[in-house]
């Protein structure tokens, strides 16, 4: 269990600015936490965001994975005086990160070339739902209208039963991840320049950067790709078979794979028949290839079958529900359940960072903070004595 800063990460000399909500922004600077860096949460005092508790409670899973590693002060920045901490605070900062709607940052006096006044290093990170500018800029950004606007509910589901959202915040997560990719670049571009600058990415354009190869399908050979199911769009055997006593996954790709896996189940011939030899006839056959092989995987069970594909080097696996996720002996073994200690719930575990560095290793290192837990030290730490936070306070801007 810790609860200390991870000093020894590789970002713990840079200290970032968190103004951001709900998921998306919260994703970006969570990555910096993990990796070390001093992130600083502004959370609006109580009563003055109407749409805060959109994540839960401060205690609610998803709110304690979000902002895990991270430090609190609550702000008011539409008072002078929360004005004149946030200025104070960039003024220390090495990155801010947003994801208000682009009108918003000029209102609240965070876009770029206002905070690049203040701190000419400051890397300014906003995450928006569709883009800083066009026709759609004003528009308030959510998960699900991203995957529906670029394309990825088009191509889940089951064929012709109309499109399906995917089981988890797709858009918002990778549209975190590029952010937090854009500000490493341009950390390290300013050890260079020794300029900050303006880095932007939305939950549209994430998402269709993760549509990768079926976006590649249209833009190269002007496919609009269908709804497959569990079927990959473009290769088979994949997918979903039932066995005797529940379902696996199987993903077979190359030609070879598939002659291994006709070996194994007793049907060489079919490795070498024409109709079913290549990726591209077995991919024109796809009903019939399926049609041969349901009956014989459900003559043993899914158990057996696991061991049986991997012996032979066909790639299969489990299709688990969370709490089989996580009692899975390579996922113990990955460390993706990290513990930490709660001050009222005690020891918890949260979802680890995937990114393993031997040297200067990621990790959670507290529990998510109460919004205004470190008033007193962030303020102390910008010269502020306890008289003034008292005034802050008598001011409602903390």
């Amino acid at each position: 269990m810790r609860d200390q800063p991870n000093t020894t990460g590789a970002l713990s000399h840079i200290r970032v600015i968190d103004l951001t909500r709900v998921r998306a922004g919260p994703t970006c600077c969570r990555i910096l936490a993990d990796h070390g860096a001093d992130v600083i949460k502004v959370d609006a005092p109580e009563g003055v965001d109407p749409n805060a508790g959109i994540n839960g409670s401060r205690d609610s899973p998803d709110m304690q994975n979000l902002h895990r590693s991270k430090r609190s002060i609550t702000l008011n920045m539409k008072t002078p005086e929360g004005q004149t901490v946030l200025k104070k605070l960039v003024a220390t900062a090495d990155v801010v990160v947003e994801n208000f709607r682009p009108d918003v940052k000029f209102r609240l006096g965070v876009d770029y070339e206002t905070l690049a006044a203040i701190n000419p290093r400051i890397i300014l990170a906003s995450i928006s739902g569709f883009g800083q500018d066009g026709p759609y800029a004003k528009r308030p950004g959510f998960d699900q209208i991203a995957q529906g606007l670029g394309g990825l509910m088009a191509v889940t589901g089951t064929p012709g039963q109309g499109p399906m959202r995917a089981g988890t915040a797709v858009a918002d997560l990778s549209a975190g991840i590029f952010a937090a990719t854009g500000v490493l670049t341009a950390l390290l571009e300013r050890e260079r320049s020794g300029k900050g600058q303006w880095l932007h990415t939305s939950l549209l354009e994430a998402q269709i950067a993760m549509m990768d190869f079926q976006a590649a399908r249209y833009l190269v050979d002007g496919q609009v790709p269908p709804q497959a199911g569990n079927d990959h769009p473009v290769t088979t055997p994949t997918g979903v078979f039932a066995t005797k006593n529940g379902h696996l996954n199987l993903g077979v790709a190359g030609d070879g794979q598939w002659r291994a896996l006709c070996a194994e189940l007793g049907q060489p011939d079919w490795g070498t028949d024409e109709r079913f030899a290549t990726v591209g006839a077995r991919t024109a056959n796809r009903p019939q290839v399926r049609a041969m092989l349901e009956p014989l995987f459900m003559e043993d069970t899914t158990e057996s079958w696991l061991d049986r594909l991997e012996a032979c080097s066909v790639p299969a696996g489990p299709i688990y529900e969370m709490d089989k996720v996580f009692a899975d002996p390579q996922v113990k073994h990955t460390g993706m359940a990290e513990p930490v200690r709660h001050p009222r719930m005690g020891d918890i575990r949260l979802v680890a960072t995937p990114v393993h560095l031997t040297r200067t290793p990621a990790r959670i290192s507290c529990a998510a903070p109460d919004a205004g837990e470190h008033n007193d030290a962030i303020l102390g730490e910008l010269g502020y004595s306890a008289d003034d936070i008292a005034a802050l306070k008598a001011a409602k801007a903390i």
